[in-house]
């Protein structure tokens, strides 16, 4: 019987790679999504409809799929208690996204390293729901929860044609200016740090190499090449590929410009001290023996992303109106 998979938030950046993945696999591939789209391939459907909604989420498990991956975001254990239970009672395996974020400082990354909920003394953090600490927060309810149908995987820094990033900053802010010839600030900190970045496509392969596979149950994988490079190589990237222009600044500078208010600023804050900050170098050993891939089918980031950048232009790129003024502003004064 053909296997049927159910993608919860899938037409972002990751799910775009992971969907024909499963498709090439001889799934049944149901995407569910806010967002209107259609499919001219009968193995594969998309929804429209609000899966946080419960009636609309039960409705959708009487499917009976083999497989949901689960790519919305809960932002408290609390949400998060409204529906794992059901995800869990009603699929053969269920496979929830969290991050790489929730790791502390340690280097190399394995999934054996500690996460910052478990040794941070900082109560700002701990309090404040921050993206690492809610995470790890649902983490261990997964874990907790009775069941081992369920696999936790914690992607890096992942790229893709709907998603660009340099530092903290995403596509709607350094990609729109870098296409139109703007200088971009950068906090001077970053630069020197090790950062991980995955092609998306990648994510995809693994994936779906970790689903309905046994060695998957009951477990985290960080979903990551292993290849590492400072932010001022990475950035060096954009400069050759699409002039990106820098100017750096200090932390307290870039958080007047990237954040809305206090509570705007301590997330960025955070961001970048517990991530960004850190030299982030990830061991995928344990993703590689499960998945029987190898280091060197990682698409490298030096060829990876000039292709997915490619593919941005200044039509498809949005705006962070509210940055740019600020950013503009700085600059201005500069």
């Amino acid at each position: 019987m053909q296997k049927k998979a159910l993608l919860i938030g899938g037409t972002g950046a990751l799910g775009h790679y992971l969907t024909p993945a499963l498709l090439e696999m001889g799934y049944k591939v149901d995407v569910v999504s806010l967002e209107s789209m259609i499919s001219n391939n009968p193995n594969l459907r998309y929804i429209e409809a609000n899966a946080k909604k419960i009636d609309v989420l039960k409705e959708l498990l009487k499917n009976e799929y083999n497989v949901i991956v689960d790519f919305l975001i809960y932002r408290s254990p609390e949400e998060f208690a409204n529906y794992y239970k059901l995800y869990l009672e009603n699929t053969d395996h269920y496979v929830f996204l969290s991050s790489y974020r929730v790791y502390s400082g340690e280097t190399p990354i394995t999934e054996l390293s500690p996460r910052l909920l478990d040794v941070t003394t900082d109560q700002t953090l701990l309090n404040s729901g921050d993206y690492c600490i809610y995470k790890a927060q649902q983490e261990d309810m997964l874990r907790s929860s009775g069941h081992k149908n369920w696999t936790i995987l914690r992607p890096a820094i992942t790229y893709s044609y709907r998603r660009y990033q340099l530092v903290t900053l995403e596509a709607d802010v350094f990609v729109y200016r870098m296409l139109r010839g703007k200088t971009v600030v950068v906090p001077d900190v970053a630069l020197g740090k090790f950062a991980t970045m995955s092609w998306a496509g990648d994510f995809g392969t693994a994936v779906s190499r970790l689903i309905l596979n046994p060695m998957a149950m009951g477990q985290v994988y960080t979903v990551s090449t292993s290849e590492n490079n400072t932010w001022e190589k990475i950035a060096d990237i954009y400069k050759k590929v699409g002039g990106l222009k820098l100017v750096v600044t200090d932390t307290e500078n870039y958080l007047n410009i990237l954040g809305a208010g206090d509570i705007g600023k301590q997330l960025v804050k955070q961001q970048l001290v517990y991530d960004r900050y850190f030299d982030r170098i990830v061991d995928n050993t344990k993703l590689l023996n499960a998945t029987g891939m190898k280091q060197s089918d990682f698409m490298p980031l030096s060829k990876g992303l000039p292709m997915e950048l490619a593919k941005a232009t200044i039509e498809n790129i949005k705006c962070n109106i509210e940055v740019n003024r600020r950013m503009d502003e700085f600059l201005a004064k500069y």
